[in-house]
């Protein structure tokens, strides 16, 4: 994450907002400042970025999971397992992008603690935008700024693999 994104701060313009998109009965736009409003979690993370070495960052802000999950993933509970074929895909507004898969997160399965960070060493993401924070992981790719859209997709289905 750049400097200049931590920098943006409450007053260099509108409040960055990102849509939740896909397989959901309840799509979204949410602010930082509506993630302010969830169940905040904390997550101390040191990974390594190829373009400026080590960091080392406070993060808070609710799980990704939680906020999935409140838009309404649409499994099919007719099928076992059926959260298994959905997959993640984050994008920034710089175009980065990351995928992960629903069991990643899921507490049953790999129960990851990702985060749609609203908070940066203490500093609000408003204008920034919420940021995507892996603690899990030592290299800092994934750790996608500026989200503009996430898209849940279970697209992914047996008859795929035929």
């Amino acid at each position: 994450m750049s400097q200049s994104l931590a920098a943006a701060g409450p007053a260099a313009g509108p409040a960055a907002e990102l849509a939740l998109t896909g397989d959901l009965s309840r799509p979204a736009r949410l602010t930082v400042a509506g993630l302010l409003a969830w169940p905040q979690h904390r997550a101390r993370v040191a990974f390594a970025c190829a373009a400026s070495g080590d960091r080392r960052h406070l993060f808070t802000g609710p799980l990704l999971h939680d906020v999935l999950s409140s838009a309404g993933p649409v499994f099919d509970p007719a099928r076992r397992k059926d959260r298994l074929r959905f997959l993640i895909a984050v994008r920034g507004a710089d175009g980065h992008r990351a995928l992960l898969s629903w069991a990643e997160i899921d507490p049953d399965f790999g129960g990851a603690p990702v985060l749609l960070a609203a908070t940066l060493d203490g500093v609000p993401l408003d204008r920034a935008g919420a940021q995507l924070v892996l603690p899990q992981d030592r290299c800092g790719a994934r750790y996608i700024s500026g989200i503009d859209a996430i898209r849940v997709d279970g697209g992914y289905t047996a008859a795929a693999w035929s």
